[in-house]
C-alpha cells in the first residue's frame, strides 16, 4: 500500500510505503514550539519507505539529534528524524497525508510534557464549523 501527502502550497510532495510502526500524537514541548500546535500526530515508518516525489525540503534541528523536516515555501512540517533514539524511522506528520484518517491515531506519547487543559479536550463542546 502506497500513500502520498504533502505541504499546504504543494511544492512539496512524497510518498509512504506499507504501514507504520505506530501512529501517536505527541505531547512532547519541542513538537508543540515547532507545530504551534498543543500536539502533533505522528506515523512512523522505515526510512527507506518514505520517497520524496517534488520539492525539497528543509532542515531544522530542534534539539540534540532531533532534525525537523518542513516546506522551505509555507513551512508546513513534514517529517521528523532522530538518528540516536529513532535509527532508520522517519516520523510523517500524519495530518499532511491526503488521506490522514488511514491510519489512526494510536496512542498518546509524551504526556509528562501535555499541556494541562489538553487532559479533558475531548470532553469540550463540539460544533461543525464556527458556532453561531
Amino acid at each position: 500500500m502506497y500513500e502520498q501527502g504533502g505541504c499546504q502550497c504543494g511544492a512539496v510532495r512524497y510518498e509512504v510505503e506499507g504501514s507504520p510502526a505506530h501512529v501517536a500524537l505527541c505531547h512532547c514541548e519541542d513538537c508543540r514550539k515547532s507545530s504551534g500546535a498543543p500536539a502533533v500526530a505522528w506515523a512512523a515508518f522505515a526510512e527507506d519507505k518514505f520517497l520524496l516525489l517534488q520539492g525539497d525540503l528543509t532542515e531544522f534541528n530542534s534539539s540534540g539529534a532531533a532534525m525537523r523536516s518542513f516546506c522551505p515555501s509555507c513551512g508546513t512540517g513534514i517529517a521528523y528524524r532522530n538518528a540516536e533514539m529513532l535509527r532508520g524511522i522517519v516520523d510523517i506528520q500524519a495530518a499532511t497525508l491526503d488521506n490522514p484518517s488511514v491510519f489512526p491515531l494510536q496512542c498518546h506519547i509524551q504526556t509528562a510534557d501535555r499541556i494541562d487543559w489538553m487532559t479533558n479536550a475531548a470532553a469540550l463542546p463540539e460544533f461543525e464549523r464556527y458556532p453561531e
